[in-house]
Formats: structure tokens, sequence, C-alpha cells
């Protein structure tokens, strides 16, 4: 089993120290007002509790799809996946060609339409309509649960970062990324959240592509990259599927048969289709078609974005000498920073600098946004205080974002264990979104599972995936070389051991009838789900079918140069 390496804070902050001035300040100071801005522009549009927690289903697909992406494009995402990089190599690309965009497509075929035709307000939601009250509040718990414990990882990513590059001490570094997200979010609810990604998403851009460029020129270009990795990481290092041989040796410590059951199906499908922090973003467009094309809209840059993270981390790992071991003074996850330090010059590194905090900002706003939805609507206003008027659960929705983003505070150094938080956030989501793909899958496509096996498989596969990670391997009952490669076995385990109770349950117990299944099973419709098409939504790029297919296509073409 590989330990991660972990270098002491006070130590990062030594090294990585960025030579800012007043210009970077000016331009963190400017993106911080704009921020607050667009909260209070927000708020004005905000009379119902739809407004708060889903833009009152009224905006249009190209800015819920940008939003989509930035979501995701987290902090987390850009810090752990060139951290995957630096560690594992050209294997990154897995996570987005075959880790991503499939799901992402199959979210926008199949299931928005039952998502946004049954009109629910999350995820968990349709739990309630397909199964029981007991795998509502369950899917409900565990979502909010682990909601918070992401953007705690968000936060303490920040607060390593931020201290590393600029000297501010963590808790200053929390407490104002924690205060500006929780103003604009408080103010504006879901409509401020949704604007700001798609702000940040170019903001992100813009700090991403000057250390790609800066990055290879440094190291000769595409070619003296690959060159030094070669030589100094064996020839797999740079290729996506080599040494992926059942029973073979790479950096990854998985076969190809794990990456494509565990990430490519089991891991990638549970994130996509059933984390409420990307759904809820597609549930506040407009109509249907749009709904459809928020995932779709946004794969095509999630194709791209994977050089954008993934370059950074192969370039540090060929400029430092055994990058990420302890004898290198450098974690895996100080790739970005490091460039950062190396390569920007004033001015470029303020927008850098920003762009890091505006992609802390948008994952941490994504979890907080979908948490307070989840559990104002899932579980205070069905179970706790239930028929109250709509402005009482609009203040509390205010009220529990504020709570929402203290718990997550809490919640910041439980992250502080992993030198790879990529590694971490696969492990929560082998463990909370996994079970819950496994539940939805059996429940859409079998209209004989039963109310009773949506709990029952629920508990059962996020007990597996934790079993099999805590104890067979971290206790080493079964050697699995990696973490990531843990991860992988904990998302298929989970997946296995939830289908099979979710079947056993429901052929001892009795069925839905038949006329409750509508629009929830694949075959059946519901209103909703047969809304005519808008004006003009007979333009080639807004069919569903046709952006779907053409991502996937786009994302396989990708992967032919890396092949060989």
């Amino acid at each position: 089993m590989q330990t991660p390496t972990h270098t002491p804070v006070l130590d990062l902050a030594a090294e990585l120290r960025l030579p800012t001035n007043a210009l970077d300040y000016t331009i963190l100071a400017i993106y911080f007002v704009v921020v607050l801005g667009i909260g209070f522009a927000a708020r004005r549009s905000v009379k119902t509790s739809l407004d708060f927690f889903l833009s009152g289903r009224s905006l249009p697909a190209w800015i819920t799809g940008l939003a989509f992406i930035s979501a995701n494009l987290a902090a987390t995402e850009i810090l752990g996946m060139a951290a995957n990089s630096a560690q594992y190599g050209a294997y990154t690309v897995h996570w987005y060609w075959i880790g991503a965009i499939p799901a992402m497509v199959f979210l926008g075929l199949v299931m928005m339409p039952f998502y946004y035709g049954s009109k629910v307000r999350s995820v968990p939601e349709m739990l309630l309509l397909r199964f029981d009250k007991w795998a509502h509040l369950l899917s409900s718990a565990l979502f909010a649960f682990a909601a918070i414990l992401i953007a705690g990882v968000n936060l303490y990513a920040l607060a390593i970062v931020v201290e590393a590059l600029l000297g501010w001490p963590q808790w200053v570094a929390i407490v104002v990324a924690g205060a500006f997200v929780l103003g604009y979010i408080t103010l504006g609810g879901l409509s401020s959240a949704i604007y700001n990604e798609v702000l940040q998403f170019f903001v992100i851009l813009a700090a991403l592509i000057p250390l790609v460029v800066l990055g290879l020129k440094k190291v000769g270009g595409w070619g003296g990259l690959t060159d030094k990795l070669t030589a100094t990481h064996g020839e797999n290092f740079t290729t996506a599927w080599g040494g992926t041989g059942i029973g073979s040796d790479n950096p990854l410590g998985a076969n190809w048969l794990t990456i494509v059951l565990g990430l490519g199906f089991v891991l990638s499908f549970g994130y996509w289709t059933t984390n409420f922090a990307e759904v809820q973003r597609a549930l506040s467009a407009k109509n249907l078609s749009a709904a459809q094309r928020t995932p779709l809209i946004a794969a095509y840059p999630k194709i791209f974005i994977v050089f954008l993270v993934m370059i950074p981390g192969l370039t540090a790992a060929a400029l430092i000498p055994g990058f990420g071991t302890p004898d290198s003074g450098y974690q895996y996850n100080d790739a970005i920073p490091y460039l950062m330090e190396q390569l920007l010059p004033n001015g470029v590194l303020g927008i850098a600098v920003t762009g890091l905090l505006a992609a802390f900002m948008a994952g941490m706003a994504a979890n907080v946004s979908s948490f307070n939805t989840v559990f104002t609507n899932d579980i205070w206003a069905r179970y706790v205080v239930r028929g109250r008027d709509d402005a009482y659960y609009v203040r509390f929705g205010r009220l529990i974002t504020v709570i929402g983003v203290a718990a997550s505070v809490g919640t910041a150094f439980l992250a502080s264990s992993f030198s790879n938080i990529m590694s971490y956030l696969q492990t929560l989501f082998s463990f909370f979104n996994v079970p819950m793909f496994v539940v939805f899958i059996v429940g859409m496509f079998w209209k004989r599972a039963s109310a009773k096996s949506g709990f029952w498989g629920l508990l059962a596969g996020t007990v597996a995936a934790m079993v099999n990670y805590f104890w067979i391997y971290k206790q080493g009952i079964v050697d699995i070389p990696s973490d990531q490669g843990a991860n992988f076995v904990s998302a298929i385990v989970g997946f296995v051991a939830g289908a099979v109770v979710m079947v056993a349950v429901s052929l001892f117990t009795a069925p839905k009838p038949a006329a409750e299944l509508q629009g929830l099973v694949y075959g059946t419709r519901s209103p909703g789900m047969q809304e005519p098409p808008a004006a003009g939504d007979d333009a080639w790029y807004r069919r569903p079918a046709l952006l779907g297919w053409g991502a996937i296509v786009l994302a396989a073409a990708c992967y032919i140069p890396f092949s060989f």
C-alpha cells in the first residue's frame, strides 16, 4: 500500500511564498467587490423559495451549462488533478474522458427527463417518489453530510495554499473566503451562486492558461516534457493505457478493468448523475430542453480542461526530482503553487491567485447551496417543521446556509492527512455517491424494485464501500497499490453490494403499484417529460442527442495520441 507523503504547513509556506505587490492585491479586491455585487443584484429576484433554491427554474442553458462545469472545476479539482498528474502521470486523462463525459451525456439524455419532468427540487426527493420516506431520509442525511465534508475540503485547501502563497494565516483565509461565499449565497440564493460560477469559470481559465504555456516553455515544450518524464518515471508515465494490463505494474496501481468499471462506470456515473451540487444547476434551467443541454454543454470544456490541470502537474514532476516525496520538500498538492511561484510575473500572479480563490469559492458555493436546499426541503420542511408559509422556508434556508458554512470550517482539517486531496474526494464519492447511484439505476430500470429496497440498498452499498476501504485496504487484508486503486475497488464493492441487496429485498417485498411509477421508471412518462419544444429548439446546437454523441466521439478521439 502506498502511503501519501505530508509536508508540514510551515515549511510549505516558507518555500512557496509569492512576491505579490499592490497590483496583485488590487486585482483580488476587484474580484471580491464584483462577487458581492452579483449577490446584491441577484437578491432582487428572490421572492419565493423556488427562486432561492432553484432560481425559479428560469435560466438559459448556456448559463446553467457554464455554472455546471464551474461548480465542478473547484480548487480541489485543480489542485487535486494537478497532484494526480504529478503522482500518477497521464493516467489523469481517464478522470475526464472516461470518468466524466459518458456519465454527463447519460445525465443529459436519460436522467434529466426524469429529474426535470417530475419537478423535484432535489436528487433525494426522487428517491421519495420512487421508493419511500426511509430511502429519502437516509439519502438526504448522507448527502447533507457529504456536502459539508466536501465544502470543508475546499476550505482546507484554500487555507494551505493562501498561507503558502500570500503568507495569510490559515484562519484568515478560511474566514475571508467563507464570509464571501456566505454573503452572496444568503443574499441571492442559487442565482447568485450560478452567476458567480459563470464569472469564476473565466477567471479560472485566465489563471491556468498562462501557467500551462509558461510551464511548457520551461521544460522545452511537450516533447521536452515527455522526454524528461520518460527518463525519470518510465515510459508508462506519459501514456493513458500503458502498463494497465491485469497483473501489470503502473504508477496508478490499477488495471484497465478497475479503471473502466470502478472509475469509468461506478464512480463516474455515481458522481455525475446523483451529485445534487451538479444536478441542481440543471434543475434551475428554464425548460426540459435547456435542462438536458446543461451537462452536455458542460461536457465540451470538460474534455479540454484536463490539459490545464494535467500539464502543470507533469511539469512540476519534470522540474523537481522526486516531486511529492519527503526528499523533494514538496507534496503532490504543491504542483500548482510551485509553478505559480516560479513562473508568473506580477499582475499575472494576481490573476492566478484570484483564479485559485475563485475556484475554491465555486466549489464551496456549489456544495453549500445544494446543502441548504436538501436540508431545508428534504429534511426540515418534510420531517421537522411542516406546513409553514413559503417565506419561513426562505428565511430558514438563509439560516442553514450560515450553519453549513460554519460546519464546513469544522470539517476542513479532516483532509489534512491526505497529501493528494483528490484521493480524499474520490474516497468520499465511493462512500456516498456510488451507493445512491446504484439505487437510482436499479429503481429506474427495474419496475419490480420495491419501495423498501431503496433504503436497504443504499445502506448496504455505503457500509460495504466503507468496510472495503477502512478494513480490507487500510488494514492490509488485500494488497492494493494506491489510494486511488482502493477507491476504484471500494466503488465496485459498494455498487455490487447495493445491487445485490436491492434485488434480494425486492424479491421478498411487494413492488409499488404501476400507477405510482409513471415518470419514475424508464419506459414510462410523466406530463412534464412531454412538454413541446420551445420555438427554435430544432437548431442543431439545441438537439441534446447530437450534442451528447458529439461529446463522446470527441472524448474518444482525444485518447488516440495518449495510447501509444
